[in-house]
């Protein structure tokens, strides 16, 4: 059988504390993550989101004009999707993170509307020790985010910086 990441750590006898992402050590190159529950994306996200980025761009935010483009209705802004993708792999991926050195390769190669229901999963590609921050290592994953049907969305790499193990800041004892 192989080790369990753990969800929980163990802090004292009958007690445990919920324990979010990764360590360096705790990363291997051609695992898979899928990350649960899935997001439905609301008509509310989509505005708010288009609004506040200031991309005001019809098809996003007027439904009497998206109805008459090829779509026939509103389309979901790609930073909508990007963020809901992006955010549901923190908890695995990189709770534990000290910096999010960037994302590449990003592509959307299908449309998403109102009421679709988003997953994303992420592949450890790459993985190395820093050369300049001893105790800390350097992850690439491969995040693909799918709709209710399967169909891919959004797939880009997206690399961090992560402690190693005994090198990370525990949360604040409550």
């Amino acid at each position: 059988m192989e080790p369990m990441i753990p969800a929980h750590e163990r802090i004292a006898a009958n007690r445990y504390r919920e324990s979010y992402g990764l360590h360096y050590e705790e990363f291997v190159v051609g695992d898979v993550f899928e990350h649960r529950p899935g997001r439905t994306v609301t008509e509310l996200d989509n505005i708010w989101q288009s609004l506040m980025n200031m991309n005001n761009h019809p098809a996003h935010i007027d439904v009497a004009y998206a109805q008459r483009t090829e779509f026939e209705k509103l389309l979901v802004n790609s930073s909508v999707t990007l963020s809901i993708i992006s955010g549901m792999t923190v908890s695995t991926m990189s709770a534990r993170a000290i910096a999010n050195l960037g994302w590449d390769e990003i592509r959307l190669p299908s449309p998403v509307y109102v009421g679709d229901t988003l997953y994303a999963e992420s592949e450890v590609v790459f993985k190395r020790e820093s050369r300049s921050r001893p105790g800390q290592g350097i992850v690439t994953i491969k995040v693909i985010g799918r709709k209710q049907d399967a169909t891919p969305v959004i797939t880009y790499l997206r690399t961090f910086l992560v402690p190693k193990q005994g090198f990370s800041q525990d949360y604040p004892v409550g």
